[in-house]
This record gives structure tokens, sequence and C-alpha cells, in this order.
């Protein structure tokens, strides 16, 4: 580890350590040696996803101070949601007058992927006290997910674990979207700098991550076609919903007949 990554790490550390002083949080101060280091190993494990969380919440604030959110906003926004991907589709629905209804079916859609991140970890989950299961389930994202189903499968691992990357991440990206929002108010052209291409930059990513065989990139180019075909035809912003029912029922047929 390296001295900038070790000091970042230490000082989320101690962060943590000075929860110690609030009601709260007090059963931390009870925390067994081996608790305090899955808290640390947690901590140490956020870190990367932290640095990765921030280009992307910045970009996030800067389109929604693009689009007149205060950084106050973009942060409950943030506090709230954390679903980076739906975020940015609510950002880009409300710029664009998109009704209300339309932008809360077409983000839980978007989110319905953390319904098998949660399904996937539940197994582990076992040793966990049930009313702790909420709270850390709060946390997983594409990101915190990759990261904690792959260190869980090499170890036990209890609920200071979650937290320390959890939460840490948490933290990372309501910082960067207020950070990104307080930036985004003082430049007067965000498509000149190309922050209108974070929203589609995110899903081509999250695209190419999915696709793993041929019937996968099948499925896409269907979404993909059929949610343009849709938005030249119908009026509205129902495009994405129909393309994403659509093709999620022609790649259930696919997988079953081929």
């Amino acid at each position: 580890m390296n001295p900038l990554t070790e000091n970042l790490f230490y000082c989320l550390f101690y962060f943590f350590l000075l929860l110690l002083k609030t009601k709260s949080y007090l059963w931390v101060k009870y925390m067994t040696a081996n608790q305090r280091e899955e808290l640390i190993f947690g901590l140490k494990r956020s870190v990367p996803i932290m640095i990765g969380y921030f280009p992307v919440g910045m970009a996030f604030g800067v389109l929604a101070a693009d689009i007149g959110l205060t950084p106050f906003e973009a942060g409950l926004m943030s506090l709230f949601v954390y679903a980076g991907s739906s975020q940015f589709i609510a950002v880009k629905m409300l710029g664009i007058s998109g009704d209300i209804m339309t932008i809360i079916i077409t983000t839980f859609l978007v989110n319905l992927r953390h319904l098998l991140f949660s399904a996937s970890l539940s197994p582990y989950f076992k040793e966990i006290k049930q009313k702790l299961i909420p709270v850390i389930s709060f946390g997983i994202t594409d990101e915190t997910f990759a990261v904690s189903i792959t260190d869980v499968r090499e170890k036990s691992l209890s609920h200071f674990y979650f937290f320390g990357i959890y939460f840490t991440s948490y933290l990372a990206w309501i910082a960067s979207t207020v950070l990104g929002s307080v930036l985004g108010s003082l430049i007067p052209d965000t498509k000149a700098l190309g922050f209108d291409f974070a929203l589609p930059g995110m899903f081509l990513g999250l695209l190419c991550i999915q696709i793993k065989n041929f019937k996968n990139l099948v499925v896409a180019l269907l979404a993909g076609l059929l949610s343009i075909l849709f938005m030249v035809l119908i009026p509205g912003n129902w495009n994405v919903i129909l393309a994403t029912m659509i093709a999620a029922f022609l790649g259930v047929t696919i997988e079953k007949c081929v």
C-alpha cells in the first residue's frame, strides 16, 4: 500500500473511532480484535471504490447543477437514492421535463439488478443479525457488490466488514456529488467539457461487463434498436421502459429455446 493510500485508510479508520463518542454507536467500543480487523479490512477494500466514485460522482453533480439543482439538493439525492445510474437517469429526465411516474418506473427497472446482487450475497448473511441486513443492503451497488462478493467467497466476514466497505463508499459518493455540484455551478457550459456523456458512458461500461456471450449481445442490440424505434413512434419517455420489458422477455425466451 502506498503512503497516500495508507494515510487515507487511517483517516477513515479514525473517523470510525470518533463514532465511539456517540451513544448510538457505542457498540463499536466493545469490538473484539477480530471484529476490528474486519472493519479495517473493509475500509481498505473501499479505497479503490472511492477513487472510482469521485470522477463519476462529480460528473453527476455537474449535470445536476446544469439543470438547476443546488448542491444541497444533489447531496440529498445521493443521500437517499445512492444509485449512480438511476441518479443520472433522473437528472437527465428532469432536464427534459420528464413526468415523475416515468422517472420512478424507469429507475425501478434499472435497479432491478440489485435483486440479483442481494440474492447472491444472502447466503453469506446467515451469521449477521436480521435487523442489520436492511442497513447493509442499502450500501449494495455495482462496485461494492463486485468487491464484497469476492471477499466473502474467500472467508467468512461479519457486519463490521460490510460497514467498513459499504458506508465509506457511500460517504465518498455523497461528497463527490456535492463537490461536483458546487463546481458545476461555476462552469458555464458543461456540454463543452463532455459531462453530458457521463450517463451514456456509464451505461456502455455496465453493458460491456454484462455481455458475456452471443445471446447477451443479441438481447442488448434488440433493446437498443427497440428503444430508438419507440422514441420515434411513441411520444414521451416510455421508450426505455418498453424496450427493457420486451428485451427482457425476449432474452428469457431465447435462453429457454436456444
